[in-house]
């Protein structure tokens, strides 16, 4: 945390510097801004400065409305829907698609799940499924090269929930069956 003068200084010069990295509570009317609030400056006697919006919430203030801390800089309602679509990418890495649906991901997300088909569109040019489509045969693509294990196994390994939708997926991508895709020598027959 920034110390009380540094933090009052950019407060008193509403340096845009330090938004987002220190919270303004003031005591008096129980409210917390960005060092960039528009409103009349408090006096310094009746303001503490918090490192985060939930450690000024969680000492007793609620947000200004004015300059509305939680769209600071660095929160999640900054970054806006990328930042929806970067938890749902990390949600489809863990294998959240794997074991559910593109609904129940969106629901996970707080979203409806045309509005997370929406927002993929936009800023990754392809649906959720598609992701993870794409992020099953690249694993599987590897294990081809790295390992020897049989191409059930491989399907299986790699997230596909049979081998028969594995294949189809190498047929679609590569107009080739996996088997024909792994390095000579390599692996079992199955």
């Amino acid at each position: 945390m920034l110390s009380f003068d540094v933090c009052n200084a950019a407060r008193l010069r509403r340096d845009a510097r330090y938004d987002g990295r220190f919270f303004t509570a003031v005591r008096t009317t129980r409210i917390y801004c960005r060092p960039v609030c528009p409103v009349k400056h408090p006096l310094t006697r009746n303001v503490t400065y918090y490192p985060t919006a939930a450690a000024a919430e969680a000492a007793g203030y609620r947000p200004c409305l004015r300059c509305r801390p939680e769209t600071a800089p660095f929160c999640p309602a900054w970054n806006g829907t990328r930042s929806t679509v970067a938890r749902a990418l990390k949600l489809i890495e863990g294998g959240a698609l794997e074991r559910g649906s593109v609904v129940a991901l969106a629901e996970r997300l707080g979203v409806t799940s045309r509005h997370l088909a929406r927002l993929f569109e936009r800023h990754v040019g392809a649906s959720p499924q598609q992701v993870a489509t794409t992020r099953r045969v690249q694993r599987a693509k590897r294990l081809l090269d790295t390992t020897s294990d049989t191409m059930t196994e491989i399907a299986f390994r790699a997230g596909f929930g049979s081998v028969r939708r594995f294949n189809a997926a190498f047929a679609d991508l590569y107009g080739r069956s996996p088997s024909s895709l792994r390095p000579k020598g390599r692996g079992r027959r199955n």
